[in-house]
């Protein structure tokens, strides 16, 4: 049987241009980008990049309100807390201390020292948009399926790796049913520290149970398939690396580059 290929990405979370380009693409255009925002120290460079990760976000992908909460309100006021706390803790001997702020008896806070606090938040904050692109119009089969197919990467692994994480959701809808019935028994009731940690203590051995039952199953599950018994699998659907992938990874390596620059600091 061989596997047809999907010129969609069936699958993926979001609609958009986005979804449609290779897993690979997504992750390897904005990479070089991320790791250079880690060695940058002013405002601009990472707020360019911020920008830039935005706008391919909203014309790309399809959001839902929760995601929209996350982009326009979690990751600002975010990058905001990190830049302030940061800025309170810099010392003061290595800032700009022409400007001051706020003196509170020997303390100081200068306007160098929020500066410095911005450019971290807003670097974090980058570093995060950029991968955006890729973990908002990406699902885990699909990632695993473009690195089994492009990268040559053991299926084993892959595959072995994926049913790993799908265990964390799992386990949350376990920890839900057990909460459930204990609600329904009439368990643990009260309040307080005392009584919060009875009933934590009471999800242990239920949870672990589920955990081992499914742990089983999933066992069962690769032997019936004969999964690890030959090199390379039949897969559902192929991802593979089309032209539009390469045109979206050069393009963003030359807007990155060009950003790079014109913007950053090469004399620090």
């Amino acid at each position: 049987m061989t596997a047809t290929i999907d010129p969609y990405a069936v699958g993926a979370p979001a609609r958009g241009f986005l979804a449609r380009l290779s897993p690979l693409a997504k992750l390897a255009g904005p990479l070089p980008a991320m790791l250079l925002l880690i060695f940058t120290r002013d405002l601009a460079t990472p707020a360019v990049f911020l920008g830039l990760a935005y706008v391919l976000v909203l014309a790309g992908a399809r959001l839902t309100g929760r995601i929209a909460l996350l982009l326009f309100v979690a990751v600002p006021v975010g990058a905001a807390v990190i830049g302030f706390a940061l800025s309170l803790w810099a010392d003061p001997s290595r800032v700009d201390r022409s400007v001051p702020i706020v003196s509170l008896g020997d303390w100081t806070l200068y306007l160098g020292a929020i500066e410095i606090g911005l450019a971290t938040g807003i670097r974090l904050a980058a570093i995060l948009a950029l991968g955006f692109i890729a973990g908002l119009t990406t699902t885990g089969p699909d990632l695993v399926r473009a690195l089994v197919q492009q990268l040559r990467v053991p299926y084993r692994i892959g595959y072995t790796a994926l049913a790993a994480f799908r265990f964390v959701p799992r386990f949350g809808y376990e920890l839900e049913v057990i909460r459930q019935a204990h609600r329904v028994r009439g368990a643990h009731v009260g309040r307080g520290p005392f009584a919060a940690v009875a009933r934590w203590w009471g999800y242990i051995v239920p949870l672990l149970a589920g955990a081992i039952r499914h742990a089983e199953r999933v066992a069962l599950a690769m032997d019936a398939r004969a999964f690890g018994a030959h090199p390379d699998r039949t897969e559902r659907y192929l991802l593979p690396w089309r032209r539009r992938d390469t045109v979206f990874t050069a393009l963003f390596w030359i807007a990155s580059t060009a950003v790079l620059v014109a913007l950053f600091p090469w004399t620090l």
